[in-house]
């Protein structure tokens, strides 16, 4: 039987626009995942020494724009402050068969109607930074002119660096982008607040320190691996009347962490919102 494969939608060279931390990363998981080398072509006027390398295993970087051709898919992986000068530069590169994937925050599907030949098959996704690890989570949202096999061709491609996740309002994305898009740095900052509470404690500092991160970690690790919910997990650490549950009556005060995070999440929100225009 032959084996499935989940790029098996691209009708011509996968072009990687940006090879930076996310780019990059992606890069690398599609590699793993079995995408030959020699398919792929890297558009980054300042590449990593370690995409520099991908060179010698076929990896075509930078290119003359005339060998390339039309693109079975293009993944826009650039800052946003540059789209807008180098977008229109991918029209040759676009046929009716290309579908391009961006991973560029704040930027719309009506952004990339606008910048791209009238027609292009198009999605926005919003990655977030444990996709490095392969362990990130992305939303995606299409156009009205990707077909399902493109689509099924961007989860392959979003789905090496982690879980994927589809929305049908793209209106959605800036509540996304705060809750999972800057989440991460929530995380982090949960981490350096417990250790700065330890030291208060008593604890000294690089102690409190490797006891808040290793117990972030473990406790994502934890919450990734059960099929219960967090709520259930959080219930299943405190006892009645112990230790958890005095510092718990505090966290879930009516001032407590939940509107604190209330107010943290539509506050991004509001900022994505003003971001994409």
């Amino acid at each position: 039987m032959t084996a499935f494969d989940p790029f098996q939608a691209l009708t011509g060279p996968l072009v990687l626009l940006g090879a930076g931390k996310m780019g990059g990363a992606m890069l690398e998981g599609w590699l793993a995942a079995g995408l030959p080398p020699e398919r792929v072509v890297v558009l980054d006027p300042h590449p990593a020494p370690e995409v520099e390398a991908l060179a010698t295993r076929g990896v075509a970087l930078n290119p003359p724009a005339s060998v390339i051709g039309a693109a079975g898919a293009i993944v826009v992986a650039v800052k946003p402050q540059v789209a807008a000068d180098i977008l229109p530069g991918l029209s040759a590169h676009i046929g009716p068969q290309t579908l391009v994937l961006s991973i560029m925050a704040g930027k719309t599907l009506g952004f990339l109607a606008a910048t791209l030949p009238a027609g292009t098959a198009a999605i926005r996704s919003m990655p977030n930074t444990p996709a490095a690890i392969g362990r990130g989570v992305t939303v995606a949202v299409a156009n009205a002119h990707t077909s399902a096999p493109q689509r099924a061709l961007a989860h392959a491609l979003l789905a090496t660096t982690g879980s994927v996740e589809w929305i049908q309002d793209e209106r959605l994305m800036d509540a996304v982008t705060a809750v999972s898009g800057s989440g991460p740095a929530y995380v982090f900052l949960l981490a350096e607040a417990l250790a700065r509470a330890g030291v208060a404690a008593g604890l000294p500092e690089e102690l409190a320190e490797r006891l808040a991160r290793a117990t972030v970690s473990g406790s994502g690790e934890l919450l990734h691996r059960m099929t219960a919910d967090a709520a259930t997990l959080r219930r299943n650490v405190t006892s009645p009347g112990g230790t958890t549950a005095a510092a718990r009556a505090v966290l879930m005060a009516d001032d407590g962490l939940q509107p604190l995070l209330d107010r943290a999440v539509a506050a991004a929100a509001r900022r994505s919102e003003e971001l994409s225009g």
